[in-house]
C-alpha cells in the first residue's frame, strides 16, 4: 500500500497518508494526514483543491530564511503553524544551480551524500527539531474533526517532512517497512523535480561531482533513515523511546491519536 499522490497541477510530492495498515490492521483515515513539499509552489487552483480537499491546518517545517523567501499562500480559514525544523536549510533543498555550483558540492562527488547522512545523523539530536516534531504531535491532537486535513512539509518534501511522517506513522502503530516505504517512495514523486535540478546544474556547467552530489541532496537514500535510526537507537534507546521520552508523547497521547487518524 502506497500513500495517494493528490491530483494538483503544481504540487508534487503531496500525498494523502490515508490508506496505511497499522500493525493491529487499523487503517488510516484519508483526508486526516498530507505530507507535502512547498507551497508556493501551487496555483489558486491547487489551493482551492486542498481546501475543498479538507486542509485545515499548515505546518511548516522550513527554516526562517526559506519561510521569508517564499511565504506559505495561506488560504482562508486554514491555520498556519512554523515549526522550523533547522535554524537553517542543511538539505540544501532551497539552493539554486548557481549556488550548489560555487559550494564545496562542485569537487567532491560524495559530497552531497555525506551531507544528507551527516544530517540525518544529527537531527533527532538538535532542541529544534525536538520542540517543532513535538508542536507537531499537538496539532495533530487538536485535529480532531472528521475530514478536517492537517498538511505538514518543508521545501522538497522529503527530509524534515520525512522524519516528520516516520515519527507520526510510527505513533500510530504502522509497521517499520511500512514507514521506510513511504519514506523511500519521495524519488518517485520527486522525479521530475529531480530532473529539473540535475539539468540546471549541467546547463550551469556543473562538474560531474557536483551532478552526483546534486542527486544525492534530491533524493531520499535508505542510509540517510538508517543514519538518523541509528541515532534513535544510540541516543535515545530507540524510536518509540525517543517519542515517549523525548517528544514526551504519552500512552494516552498516542491512544488519541490512533482514536483520531485510524479506521
Amino acid at each position: 500500500m502506497t500513500a495517494t499522490e493528490l491530483n494538483l497541477a503544481h504540487g508534487p510530492n503531496f500525498r494523502d497518508l490515508g490508506g496505511y495498515r497499522t500493525e493491529d490492521n487499523r487503517v488510516l483515515r484519508a483526508h486526516k494526514l498530507i505530507r507535502s513539499a512547498r507551497l508556493d509552489w501551487l496555483t489558486p487552483s491547487d489551493l482551492d483543491a486542498l481546501v475543498a480537499y479538507g486542509l485545515r491546518i499548515d505546518v511548516d517545517f522550513r527554516s526562517p530564511e526559506e519561510r521569508t523567501a517564499a511565504p506559505d499562500p495561506v488560504p482562508a480559514g486554514v491555520t498556519y503553524a512554523f515549526l522550523p525544523v533547522l535554524p537553517t536549510d542543511e538539505t540544501q533543498a532551497s539552493k539554486a544551480a548557481d549556488q550548489l555550483r560555487r559550494s564545496r558540492f562542485a569537487t567532491d562527488p560524495q559530497g552531497g551524500f555525506k551531507n544528507m547522512v551527516r544530517l540525518y545523523r544529527e537531527m533527532p539530536r538538535h532542541q529544534s527539531a525536538q520542540k517543532a516534531y513535538r508542536d507537531f504531535f499537538d496539532l495533530m491532537l487538536a485535529n480532531d474533526q472528521a475530514g478536517q486535513a492537517l498538511l505538514f512539509h518543508c521545501t522538497a518534501g522529503k527530509d524534515r517532512t520525512g522524519m516528520g511522517a516516520v515519527l507520526a506513522l510510527t505513533a500510530l502503530g504502522v509497521p517499520a517497512a511500512t514507514v521506510r516505504a513511504d519514506y523511500l517512495a519521495s524519488n518517485r514523486f520527486l522525479a521530475g523535480k529531480t530532473r529539473e535540478m540535475l539539468a540546471a546544474v549541467s546547463a550551469k556547467g556543473g562538474t560531474s561531482a557536483l551532478l552526483a552530489s546534486t542527486k544525492a541532496l534530491a533524493s531520499v537514500d535508505e542510509a540517510y533513515l538508517d543514519a538518523a535510526i541509528a541515532t534513535f537507537n544510540e541516543d535515545f534507546g530507540g524510536l518509540d523511546n525517543y517519542l515517549t521520552n523525548t517528544l514526551h508523547v504519552t500512552p494516552a497521547q498516542r491512544q488519541d491519536l490512533q482514536r483520531l487518524y485510524l479506521a
